[in-house]
């Protein structure tokens, strides 16, 4: 289904190891890690423009750019003139680099832009994305990539046509906790993987918002739920090739559109299962993997911070980072020297087309393959 015509809608560390996507088996180079609350010197930078300042902008990659070697705020987009003067003002970004969303194809004659990050709800990723290819820029995109994965294969088209790079911000994958239980699963530490288990949510109780709205790609599974599914992905290192899936509400006043809490399972290749969790109802976040020779997990899993595991051969800890500068400086550095991206548009599309065998599961109460 084509996409609508462009519209002015808004919005030495303590071990190296290298660990690939949970779907690409190469083995790549981990980034050099900027610790928490560490500022480092100015060096030659890519500059990259912030889509959309609410929360995730605001709270969370404004300040990370604060802490990132290879890359640098220049720019923002919004609609709203009052953010875009706080920022200006906080950041000191020029009155030239400052867009809305009527201006923002201009961005194209803004050399000082090479990476449009594009952080606006759902339903916006894909028009923004194509929109910021065709402007001949890099393209960061926050999870999930798309509504579904036929917007995720244009975005990548887009992206391919334009000669940019497309990557998603798939934090986690950075990380040094997750990528130790990505190198123990994969590598089959504790023998072949049987079972992962893990969950994330928390209770959502705004009735305005537009995670609650289905339009804009709203929902429990579309927000959460891709980290539960990122990490039976990651963890095996193998596609899923059937799901079930169970959707459940304990508000249906507040619920009308999208699912508060969404339960489903799938099955691997290799005969290992996952059963996950996601929810707007409930504060959880947490990972158990079970080998067959052993065990390891996370608790929390996919917070922003404090990340602590173990396995059968007990705890271990690695540095905690700012977790969004180190993926931003690893996606700047790769569009830098021209290296493939550790999570790129195809690994979006990847969840894109597990989230919708998930909805189909759902909506038909039967088991659904995954081609």
């Amino acid at each position: 289904m084509p996409l609508p015509p462009h519209s002015s809608s808004r919005r030495d560390f303590m071990k190296r190891f290298a660990v690939g996507a949970g779907a690409v088996a190469a083995m790549k180079a981990p980034a050099v890690l900027a610790r928490v609350g560490e500022r480092v010197p100015p060096r030659q930078k890519l500059g990259i423009a912030l889509v959309g300042l609410g929360y995730y902008s605001t709270q969370i990659l404004g300040p990370a750019l604060q802490h990132t070697q290879d890359v640098e705020l220049r720019g923002i987009v919004t609609g709203t003139p009052a953010k875009a003067e706080r920022w200006k003002a906080q950041y000191g970004i020029p009155e030239a680099n400052i867009y809305n969303y009527e201006t923002f194809d201009r961005i194209a004659d803004n050399e000082a832009i090479d990476i449009i990050y594009v952080v606006l709800p759902n339903s916006m990723h894909a028009e923004y994305t194509i929109r910021a290819a065709e402007a001949g820029k890099h393209v960061i995109c926050e999870k999930p990539m798309a509504l579904n994965a036929e917007e995720c294969r244009q975005m990548i088209q887009a992206c391919r046509d334009a000669g940019v790079q497309l990557t998603i911000g798939y934090r986690m994958q950075f990380e040094p906790h997750t990528q130790e239980v990505m190198r123990l699963g994969q590598e089959q530490v504790f023998g072949p993987v049987r079972m992962v288990q893990a969950g994330a949510g928390y209770r959502e109780g705004r009735a305005d918002h537009w995670k609650l709205k289905k339009a804009m790609g709203g929902g429990a599974m579309m927000d959460m739920g891709v980290y539960s599914l990122q990490a039976a992905r990651y963890i095996t290192g193998e596609e899923p090739i059937a799901v079930t899936a169970q959707a459940h509400t304990t508000r249906p006043e507040l619920f009308t559109e999208v699912d508060e809490t969404t339960m489903f399972q799938l099955e691997f290749p290799s005969g290992a299962l996952a059963t996950l969790y996601t929810s707007f109802g409930m504060g959880v976040n947490d990972m158990y993997t079970t080998a067959a020779d052993g065990w390891f997990y996370l608790r929390p899993f996919s917070s922003y911070s404090g990340i602590q595991g173990a396995s059968s051969n007990g705890p271990f800890d690695f540095p905690q980072i700012n977790q969004q500068a180190v993926q931003m400086d690893e996606q700047a550095r790769s569009i830098r020297d021209g290296t493939p991206m550790r999570v790129p548009g195809e690994e979006g599309l990847r969840d894109m087309i597990v989230v919708d065998a998930i909805y189909q599961a759902i909506e038909s109460g039967e088991r659904v393959e995954i081609g």
